[in-house]
């Protein structure tokens, strides 16, 4: 046990590398294969712009808006009435911001706020007839 020496290594199964030139053109070919499969970045640009034009084809849509026209018939509504935002905001039970934003057309319709502003200016927002006089409902008796 005394002969050992430490200091020396020995690898088991290693092949130093050497670089290899492609001389026949199966060879070459091979080369390409591979660098195909491994994803050589040369020739992957067609690849990135077909992607790219896939992902501006499934994007989503943003929401719609409430139409220029409801803004104006909520406005001329409430003037009639001669209803402030805030006053309107309170009898809907919403903020003063939400009235600013359907009558400037910022707003995403809610069916629930245009029915509630609806009963209470008397004008129709919704549907085709926008701005016309409700018509009182006829209580069947």
């Amino acid at each position: 046990m005394s002969n050992v020496e430490w200091d020396s290594q020995t690898v088991i199964g290693f092949k130093r590398q050497t670089a290899k030139v492609a001389k026949t053109d199966s060879e070459l070919n091979a080369v390409r294969l591979r660098s195909d499969i491994l994803g050589n970045k040369a020739n992957t640009g067609t690849d990135h712009q077909r992607i790219a034009k896939l992902d501006r084809e499934n994007e989503v849509a943003p929401p719609t808006k409430v139409a220029p026209n409801v803004g104006r018939a909520i406005q001329d509504g409430r003037t009639a009435l001669k209803l402030s935002q805030k006053d309107l905001a309170q009898k809907v039970n919403e903020k003063p911001s939400v009235i600013q934003d359907y009558e400037s057309g910022k707003a995403i319709p809610n069916a629930q706020i245009l029915g509630k502003m609806e009963r209470i200016l008397g004008i129709k927002l919704r549907g085709s007839d926008i701005g016309k006089k409700l018509e009182a409902k006829k209580s069947s008796s």
